[in-house]
């Protein structure tokens, strides 16, 4: 297969749903890790198509959603610093904090500005060396090494006026945590093939093993996410659990060693808050000591950050798997793309603007609406 096209066939797709139906004989609850996931099985009809007896539930996977408020306060008021260029990927500038988002900030005044690379901040801090110029770097192994490497070549080419407001986070931790919640009912994971590409497959059979879990990684489309649950479900019903690679056009199990090289020389591991979840340990990372000059928090000594959350957003529910998003009573009504209350109905990955944009605006059926007090996390 070379093209997108042939991801998407569907004979093939229906071949590989026949497969998973012979296969079920009893209830299995999968989480998929990743919001571009999540996307595609909405997208695409996929957890309707699944077997009743097979239930996707969404993980915490969405970048810009798990970012928490704390740091986006943070970055509203250094964004609202004069003499500060604050610069960001555009998903985040809609991304509400307490009482404002980025854009609010832009219309009274800041320079804010979307970029499409952590390397065009570097150039704007070269262009401009009487100002600060700060880049937003939030997301998961995946983004987290480009912006390592333009911290590295800002300490390399000697830019002093450039620094990273970092806010990275890592998988296993969480799978971790999520498998240790007593109220956990995961039964397999469909790993996120784009970090797996980065990081590899190292740290999942320990997590496997410990938890006795299956973790199949798992691509984009939608023959990969039904090849991804079809090997899950197959290790289920068997009684097995084991790491597997459904993506191997992009992942290799060593990863890939540049980029975790530059991971290991500008980050360090650290604990880190993930928006409706909490702390969780070794889960994020911040910048080593060698580079700590460039980290916006250390430079601007942002204090007194009072945060509150909308009554009405439910999106920590939603990022838990304790609730679908057209079972908050906000949803499509007062929380919409255009107004909306929480990160989850902003962000492209989203699942609050997957269920929106797809159309999926009616509650389920009482019959398939997951068992009150059994939520994930």
């Amino acid at each position: 297969m070379k093209y997108i096209e042939e991801f998407q066939d569907p004979a093939l797709a229906e071949r590989l749903l026949g497969e998973i139906r012979a296969a079920v004989t009893r209830p299995w609850a999968l989480m998929e890790v990743c919001g571009g996931q999540t996307h595609t099985i909405i997208r695409h009809g996929i957890d309707q198509l699944l077997p009743d007896e097979v239930e996707l539930i969404h993980g915490p996977g969405c970048p810009v959603c798990v970012t928490p408020l704390e740091v986006i306060d943070k970055a509203l008021e250094i964004a609202s610093r004069p003499g500060v260029i604050f610069c960001s990927f555009g998903d985040m500038l809609r991304v509400p904090g307490t009482g404002r988002d980025l854009f609010q900030v832009r219309g009274e005044g800041g320079d804010v500005r979307v970029v499409y690379s952590p390397l065009d901040a570097l150039r704007i801090a070269r262009q401009n060396p009487g100002r600060q110029v700060v880049f937003f770097g939030i997301g998961f192994e995946t983004t987290a090494p480009p912006n390592a490497m333009t911290v590295y070549q800002a300490r390399r080419l000697g830019i002093p006026n450039f620094s990273l407001l970092v806010s990275h986070v890592r998988v296993p931790p969480a799978i971790e945590a999520i498998m240790r919640s007593p109220k956990c009912r995961v039964q397999g994971f469909l790993a996120a093939g784009h970090v797996c590409s980065v990081m590899g497959t190292g740290e999942y059979p320990e997590l496997s093993e410990r938890h006795r879990v299956p973790i199949v990684v798992t691509g984009f489309e939608p023959l990969d996410i039904l090849e991804g649950v079809r090997r899950t479900v197959l290790q289920l019903e068997r009684g097995e659990h084991s790491v597997e690679n459904a993506y191997p056009r992009a992942v290799r199990p060593e990863g890939n060693p540049a980029a975790r090289a530059m991971l290991d020389d500008v980050f360090e591991v650290t604990d880190r808050a993930w928006r409706g979840i909490g702390v969780i340990p070794d889960s994020g990372w911040r910048l080593s000591p060698r580079y700590r000059e460039y980290d916006a928090e250390h430079r601007f000594q942002v204090t007194g950050i009072d945060t509150r959350e909308p009554a009405a957003c439910r999106s920590g529910e939603v990022l838990q798997g304790l609730l679908k998003p057209h079972e908050c009573e906000a949803f499509g009504t007062v929380c919409t793309p255009r107004s909306p209350l929480g990160a989850t109905m902003v962000s492209s990955e989203g699942a609050c603007a997957a269920y929106y944009l797809y159309r999926r605006l009616d509650l389920p059926s009482a019959a398939s609406r997951p068992l009150e007090g059994s939520p994930v996390v």
